[in-house]
């Protein structure tokens, strides 16, 4: 079954979006029917369609409501709010859909940070019952939790106790990284089954507060309140409408207004061709917001993301990404420039973060990932982030015999040197020469000059550089060579060699966090016959193979 990530909220199952002025409210109502797959999402606990619908809900909330300034996500069920992911479909997926899920509600947790942080978007987290596993991680990913105190509600992260797996979605993490919880009181929260309530649940910092069933409601107004006041969002419109996306997928074709992917199934490739902008920025802001989602930063961007989303998820045999462009390089080097410009209006600054927050799911995708650098290509500033974040790039010297398009070149601008970081909070240049400030600082220096294939490759910019005598040879051969690579050894290969430099909450979560649940979700005492995952519910106890590895 091909996954759609394409919605909108009037096709939404699970979640009620309401706006009052400048608060948001996200209203969790999960259908019990309305799975993916043959299981029952009973209690609020999700699925990928659940957090499809809530990944919409966040960006609807970043580009077409302006004005919002804080958001609450809460439970329309009585008496839960959320049971997190759905225990019979993580037994029932295969083990790339489990993996897969638990990446994508990751990203969304993260962008939801992203929000808070850079946006001015403030989330709090309404917990009028249970937050368990998923659940509570879903909480954690907001600045304020508020948790109702009526002798019943709990957090909890039982994976561990119960299920014989780690929670997926960054909770160890959050748990010690962003709200200081101590190792050891984490340790005991993260094997009890039941969970903690009340003072004790403020006590060890796993909420902000607690307060009576009388008070709920006022209490959570009063928070979102005091964070709005601290949201430097406009006070009012217009957003921009994220008006439907244009897809039109074939068997060997995806093909979107501003990019299209060409498959080969044989070689196991996806060629994607990023298409560079046909006109200049506009003159101001508010013309680009007048645009709307045809601004082509925003239009590239979201064909990209969704890209990137439906190769992973329906295109698994494809292992080997080509990144390509085409296009006039000045006209991406103008956009980049009119972003750089307008850093304080909010809809260039969505932007920015939104082709921040794609790039790095390139970065987070375990595919092997080479940029071409051809003739008539427009790698300039944001698309060169493309070459910066491939694990090789080649890059033609000359021109291809009999061809009339432009040598090709490679441009460095200001968004390389900053605005599009990766989960390490570098930039891929740094990160790219991680150790060796005089290479960074020689590359930088080399912004705003055109560089052929043979300054691009001096400058350590590119892996390679070849003429058209040796081009299709080498290339034939490094893609029939990956191809015959283990793709489980070069997902771990490439995961370990993309993330020099500082560990942050973000590379403990794709790196560490992403790794270990890996490797657990294969083993017999999660996902055998006898596993925690297939025996839940059943009643019967889970039979662990006992020796620690």
């Amino acid at each position: 079954m091909n996954v759609d990530f394409r919605t909108h909220p009037d096709r939404y199952r699970h979640w009620r979006l309401t706006i009052d002025g400048n608060v948001a409210r996200l209203g969790m109502d999960v259908d019990e029917a309305g799975g993916l797959g043959p299981w029952e999402l009973k209690m609020n606990s999700y699925d990928l369609g659940v957090d499809i619908e809530l990944y919409d809900a966040v960006q609807r909330l970043r580009f077409e409501h302006p004005e919002v300034k804080a958001v609450v996500i809460e439970s329309l069920k009585e008496r839960i709010f959320c049971a997190g992911a759905n225990i019979r479909m993580l037994g029932c997926s295969t083990h790339p859909e489990k993996v897969n899920f638990c990446k994508f509600t990751n990203e969304t947790r993260n962008g939801i940070e992203d929000a808070s942080r850079h946006s001015g978007q403030r989330y709090l987290a309404a917990l009028s019952g249970s937050a368990a596993g998923g659940g509570y991680e879903l909480a954690l990913a907001t600045d304020h939790i508020v948790l109702v105190d009526d002798g019943t509600a709990t957090v909890a992260l039982p994976e561990v106790p119960l299920l014989g797996v780690l929670p997926g979605t960054g909770g160890l993490t959050r748990l010690v990284d962003k709200r200081f919880v101590r190792r050891d009181l984490a340790d005991v929260f993260s094997t009890i089954e039941e969970g903690v309530k009340g003072s004790r649940a403020v006590e060890w910092r796993l909420v902000d507060e607690v307060v009576p069933t009388s008070r709920f409601a006022d209490a959570v107004d009063e928070r979102l309140r005091d964070l709005a006041a601290t949201s430097d969002r406009p006070a009012e419109g217009p957003g921009i409408e994220l008006t439907p996306l244009e897809r039109e997928i074939t068997d060997t074709t995806i093909t979107y207004p501003h990019l299209r992917v060409e498959l080969d199934r044989d070689l196991g490739t996806a060629t994607i061709v990023v298409a560079g902008p046909s006109d200049g920025p506009p003159a101001d802001p508010a013309a680009a917001v007048a645009l709307g989602a045809a601004f082509w930063p925003l239009a590239m961007t979201r064909a990209l993301d969704d890209a990137i989303l439906h190769l992973r998820t329906n295109e698994r045999q494809i292992g080997t990404w080509l990144l390509k462009t085409e296009g006039d390089a000045d006209l991406v080097t103008a956009h980049d420039a009119f972003l750089l410009d307008h850093p304080d209006h909010w809809a260039t600054r969505e932007i920015t973060l939104y082709l921040k927050r794609t790039l790095r799911r390139i970065d987070e995708t375990s595919r092997s990932i080479f940029a071409l650098v051809e003739p008539g290509s427009c790698f300039a500033g944001s698309l060169a982030e493309m070459v910066f974040a491939a694990d090789r790039s080649y890059m033609l010297e000359g021109t291809f015999e009999a061809s009339d398009l432009p040598e090709a070149r490679l441009r460095l601008t200001g968004m390389n040197l900053g605005p599009l970081t990766m989960d390490n909070h570098l930039t891929r240049l740094a990160t790219r020469f991680w150790g060796r400030d005089d290479a960074l600082r020689n590359a930088e220096s080399l912004t705003g000059k055109e560089l052929d294939a043979v300054e691009a490759h001096d400058a350590e910019l590119v892996t390679f550089a070849y003429d058209d005598i040796d081009w299709d040879d080498e290339l034939r051969i490094a893609l029939e060579e990956r191809a015959s690579f283990s793709p489980d050894a070069l997902t771990g290969m490439e995961q370990n060699l993309r993330f020099p430099g500082p560990e942050t909450l973000e590379t403990k979560i794709f790196g560490r966090l992403t790794a270990w649940q890996n490797w657990i979700f294969t083993r017999e005492n999660a996902s055998g016959p006898d596993g925690a995952l297939q025996r839940y519910g059943t009643g019967l106890r889970p039979d662990f193979n006992r020796n620690r590895t």
